[in-house]
C-alpha cells in the first residue's frame, strides 16, 4: 500500500506538525513501509493463538505500604530554606 502526499499532510496537520517537502517525502516512504509490514503481519495464521496480555506469567506483585521512617514536624522544617514555626515559605506564584 502506498501513502500519498495528501494523507501525510492530513496526518501532520492532525498531529500539529510542520513538515518540509523533503520530510513529507521521507514520511510517505516510512508510512508505506509501516503499512506494508502490517499487511505482512496480517498474512500470519493466528488461529488458536491466545492474545498476549502480559509478557510474563507472574501475577502483579504489590508490596505492602509500610511507614519506615517518620520525622517530626520540626525536623521537616529544619532543612527548609525558609519557614516559620509551622509552614514552609515559598515564593508567591499566583497573582490576584
Amino acid at each position: 500500500m502506498t501513502i500519498d502526499k495528501e494523507t501525510v499532510e492530513k496526518v501532520a496537520h492532525l498531529a500539529r506538525l510542520e513538515l518540509t517537502e523533503s520530510e513529507v517525502q521521507d514520511t510517505m516512504k516510512d508510512m508505506s513501509k509501516i503499512l506494508d509490514f502490517m499487511a505482512k503481519l496480517n498474512e500470519v495464521d493466528t488461529t488458536g493463538v491466545e492474545p498476549l496480555v502480559y509478557m510474563t506469567t507472574g501475577a502483579n506483585v504489590l508490596r505492602e505500604d509500610v511507614v519506615k521512617q517518620q520525622i517530626t514536624h520540626e525536623e521537616a522544617l529544619e532543612n527548609a530554606p525558609k519557614h516559620d514555626e509551622d509552614y514552609f515559605l515559598v515564593a508567591k506564584v499566583i497573582e490576584k
